[in-house]
């Protein structure tokens, strides 16, 4: 997807939020706050917008977003499980009624066999719903991965909000 159709993605899912009443937070890792960036060119966002954290290392994830120390052992940092508790994390911290969380290995190092450059886990978190997860592996380099990723979580939400 182009930037002009991933900021179109972003204007269609406000509209959706809007619709609906709702507002939607983010937690972001290896995207770096991609995600909110392109929210945030959207004139009017301010309305269905809450707010955008980059948690980039464990550390910050514990600490701002509460993930459990045992589940990022347990599981590691690109896991559905880590994104599960980053996105309730950030969920319980504003107004928003959605949360959207990734986390992943853009590379280009980092990656081992069990998670490969391009293993990219997300999370769409709502009050009173379960949370969804979904685990992607990407082809392409850090940027195309990131571009995906950014992708991946609209089109997840837009979704959900359907």
């Amino acid at each position: 997807m182009f930037e002009n159709e991933l900021r179109h993605l972003a204007e269609e899912i406000g509209q959706l939020l809007m619709a609906k009443k709702q507002v939607v937070t983010l937690a972001e890792s290896c995207t770096g706050g991609l995600v909110s960036a392109l929210i945030t060119e959207v004139p009017g966002s301010s309305a269905w917008f809450d707010s955008g954290l980059v948690v980039y290392s464990n550390q910050a994830k514990q600490d701002l977003l509460k993930v459990k120390a045992s589940t990022l052992d347990q599981f590691g940092a690109v896991s559905e499980e880590v994104a599960a508790e980053m996105a309730i994390g950030v969920l319980n911290q504003g107004r928003a009624d959605i949360a959207i969380s990734i986390t992943g290995i853009a590379g280009p190092d980092g990656g081992t066999s069990e998670k490969p450059v391009g293993t990219v886990c997300f999370a769409w978190a709502r009050k009173h719903f379960s949370t969804k997860t979904e685990k992607h592996l990407f082809q392409g380099n850090r940027e195309e991965v990131r571009q995906q990723s950014v992708q991946t979580a609209l089109l997840a939400l837009k979704e959900l909000l359907k």
